[in-house]
């Protein structure tokens, strides 16, 4: 009789041999390790406490005065009356709702169309004047080799940026005014009737010339930072291969910029309707309304002269509304371009 491997001579098995369920043969479940590089909140929490404590004044003040201001946006919808109560948080309690009935009246402003006709026409100006400046000039400061040389003319650069715009508009006043320094000169020579000031045909390229002396600079040093970033050995290698200065400037310069610029040109394009208050006020019973008035302007003159402040939020809520749409525009086109713009995709 043939015995199988294992058995008595009986036929019968040892217990030991008894054949185990299919459940208990199977291999165990091992219990799922987190994912590498993902920390649990908790142990980041407690990790970076101190970090976080650091960063919530910044954050209250953030709040207070970025975001619940937004919750007044709700005058626009409104015939809003400070008086109507003892201050002017419970008077929005107080007002009467009116709809859209103040954006149908901005529709029909003439007053307001021509203030977004001048912000538009400035914007673009500086968008194609103002814009490449910065660029051109921080690569001309990165080619100079002495050091010395290139910290004082980026200092000098730099230094307008803390000027205000009061002390900018006065030296603006006293080399292009009708008593300034050209007319003088021009005067001494037998021509007069300069006066750059009062034209206003030529109102938006004064005053773009005004933002690129007195902010140029800051958008230098953002571009320089960049510049620093790329590597000497592209620049050693493209120097091997033949390219001259122009073209180690046009393949290796420019595509290291290139990330920096889209998200310049993002934000910028953002703020496209907020081209400047102060800088306008001061000059524009200079060259008239009609030249200098824009939206930021016109919300004050409509809203703290005249005390219209439903009128003046439903346009700066036009204004918010527009901006942020032309962010997300601006920053999707980045995106088709291949770069990230203020966010990844």
């Amino acid at each position: 009789m043939s015995l199988t491997a294992g058995s008595r001579p009986d036929g019968t098995r040892p217990a030991a041999a008894v054949e185990e369920p299919a459940a208990a043969l199977a291999p165990r479940a091992v219990p799922e390790k987190p994912a590498a590089g993902k920390v649990p909140w908790r142990v980041r929490l407690r990790r970076d406490r101190a970090l976080i404590l650091m960063t919530l004044p910044a954050i209250g003040l953030l709040l207070l005065f970025n975001y619940v201001p937004l919750l007044g946006n709700v005058v626009a919808f409104q015939d809003y009356d400070p008086y109507s109560s003892s201050n002017g948080i419970t008077a929005i309690f107080h007002s009467p709702w009116v709809g859209i009935e103040q954006f149908s009246r901005m529709l029909d402003d003439p007053e307001f169309w021509t203030a977004v006709k001048n912000t538009i026409v400035l914007f673009l100006l500086q968008l194609v004047l103002f814009f490449p400046i910065p660029i051109a000039l921080a690569l001309l400061i990165n080619s100079v080799i002495r050091p010395r040389v290139r910290a004082v003319a980026q200092a000098i650069m730099y230094l307008p940026h803390f000027f205000s715009w009061v002390l900018v508009v006065t030296v603006f006043q006293q080399i292009f005014g009708g008593a300034g320094i050209i007319a003088q000169t021009m005067e001494q020579h037998g021509w007069g009737g300069f006066d750059l000031m009062t034209n206003a045909s030529l109102f938006k390229f004064l005053v773009t010339a005004q933002s690129v002396w007195k902010d140029a600079g800051w958008g230098i040093i953002v571009f320089l930072a960049a510049l620093a970033a790329v590597s000497t050995d592209l620049y050693e290698a493209a120097a091997m291969d033949g390219a001259g200065r122009w073209r180690r400037m046009w393949h290796v310069t420019l595509p290291a910029l290139r990330p920096v610029i889209a998200l310049l040109l993002v934000l910028r394009v953002g703020d496209a309707l907020s081209v400047g208050f102060e800088q306008f006020l001061l000059q524009r019973d200079a060259v008239g309304r009609g030249a200098s008035e824009v939206l930021d302007t016109y919300v004050w003159n409509v809203g703290i002269q005249f005390g219209d402040f439903s009128y003046a939020a439903a346009v700066g809520l036009i204004k918010g509304v527009i901006g942020i749409c032309l962010v997300l525009g601006a920053n999707k086109f980045a995106h088709l371009l291949g770069e990230q713009g203020v966010y990844k995709k």
